[in-house]
């Protein structure tokens, strides 16, 4: 009986192994007079094993067969390489074709144009970009449950299906059960009581306000789901569909939250650089050449801290001629991001106690009626990677600006209850998973960090 092994395993082997199973795909398959060389993948990991396949090799007559990309098994023995680059080498025994590929499979050159791979992206996990990709996002996801779980946060599930929207900014898809073809009204309007749950039902943007209501149960929780957004753009920086990792923290104010986002950056990045470095090692070659130094580079520095009030005398007083002329009361631009990472601190920072007129109904109101105990964290050449806020804890604070922001408190009204009935302190943060992924990889383009992105018009899967 073979012993099947993953190529990751017997790459790091310490020493030969006999009666080895290897299954994969061929990379690739260089023909010798009496021998052939094949580069097996499996997925495992960014190397492919070398395998030899000889004469004697039982099947060697199917030999043409193992074409590139074509599925194939083989038997044999782990034995030292002789070959330059590589300490190990499968000595086969017998190779079996499991999957043919034929001449017309589209990745038989090794370059390809991420656009043209998004168009076949049922088979770009088997290029190496995508391949470490995928690998990098399972880490990263494991180790996100991971630093919450050693803190003693529990993972809450929030309804994907919701009836209220978190933002407050409408671009929801609805989800109906309503025939479309004779969608029922009344007094001219959609009758959403014929609908399933008897009132209109939307994909939710956020699991905030759910999460929220266990974090007053529990004190330490987060949700790390999917979210979607109904916005009709076809930037590289937006998708329909995306996933999120929220925490939230009983009896915790606005610097417990960016203590908590910074900590998390920092401890992603550790096991980024520590963990995850052949495939991290494809992007610092070949996609950004800077990417290390400056994941290193945040990853051993300060956070800043600076208001927003603040933060706009200090672009007022830069001397920069901007394109938006920064003003109080109004949301920072990607260039006002820029300098006061990249020149004014020289590194992240986190810009607090924003305009309470340009942040959303849940934020905690400050004192000075202006402002609401909110953050953004924002990186060097990425801009805005995390927001968070403490959240209004007092019900009559809440009550009257979801009135001011002409929401109907119907809406809300199993989310005020939660003041009403043992109301805390509490605060949390966003960090949408794929904005991550382009800052810790350099990708510029967010549809080439999800498996299946979801933009206006596309819909393959």
């Amino acid at each position: 009986m073979h012993q099947r092994r993953a190529v990751k395993e017997l790459l790091n082997a310490e020493q030969p192994l006999a009666g080895l199973d290897v299954r994969g795909w061929v990379r690739t398959r260089r023909d010798a007079k009496d021998f052939s060389f094949i580069e097996l993948n499996d997925g495992s990991c960014l190397k492919s094993l070398q395998c030899v396949v000889g004469l004697d090799c039982a099947g060697y007559s199917e030999l043409k067969s193992a074409t590139t990309g074509a599925a194939v098994r083989l038997e044999g023995d782990l034995v030292a390489s002789a070959g330059k680059g590589q300490r190990w080498e499968l000595k086969a025994s017998r190779i079996e074709i499991v999957g043919v590929c034929p001449e017309d499979y589209p990745l038989q050159k090794k370059r390809h144009t991420d656009e043209y791979l998004r168009t076949i992206a049922h088979l770009r996990s088997r290029t190496n970009k995508f391949g470490a990709m995928a690998r990098i996002r399972s880490r990263l996801a494991w180790r996100i449950h991971d630093f919450f779980q050693q803190r003693g946060f529990h993972y809450i599930h929030t309804p994907i299906i919701t009836g209220s929207d978190c933002e407050g900014a409408g671009d929801m898809f609805r989800v109906t059960t309503l025939p479309l073809d004779r969608v029922p009204l009344r007094d001219g309007e959609v009758d959403f009581e014929a609908d399933f749950f008897g009132k209109e039902a939307h994909l939710t943007v956020s699991g905030q306000l759910a999460v929220e209501t266990y974090c007053l149960g529990l004190g330490k929780v987060y949700t790390f789901g999917p979210t979607f957004r109904a916005e009709n753009s076809n930037t590289s920086r937006h998708m329909a569909e995306f996933w999120m990792i929220e925490p939230e923290l009983a009896f915790a104010d606005l610097a417990d939250d960016m203590q908590l986002a910074e900590d998390m950056v920092k401890s992603l990045l550790d096991f980024l650089l520590g963990e995850c470095r052949d495939d991290l090692d494809v992007f610092a070659n070949f996609v950004d050449t800077t990417l290390l130094e400056r994941l290193a580079a945040v990853r051993h520095a300060s956070f800043a801290r600076v208001s927003y009030s603040d933060a706009i005398a200090i672009l007022q007083a830069s001397g920069e001629t901007f394109e938006f002329t920064p003003q109080w009361g109004a949301d920072l631009q990607s260039e006002h991001e820029r300098y006061l990472t990249e020149r004014h601190f020289k590194g992240p920072v986190f810009v607090h106690d924003w305009p309470r007129d340009i942040k959303a109904f849940y934020m905690r109101q400050n004192d000075d009626g202006r402002t609401v105990a909110a953050m953004d964290l924002l990186i060097p050449k990425v801009g805005e990677l995390i927001g968070g806020s403490q959240r209004e804890e007092r019900l009559d604070r809440l009550e009257a600006r979801i009135a001011e922001m002409g929401l109907d408190p119907a809406d809300y009204w199993w989310y005020l209850e939660t003041r009403r009935f043992g109301s805390a302190p509490h605060a949390g943060f966003g960090l949408g998973f794929e904005r991550f992924l382009m800052f810790a990889t350099g990708v510029g383009n967010i549809r080439d960090v999800i498996p299946f992105p979801r933009t206006p018009r596309h819909l393959e899967f």
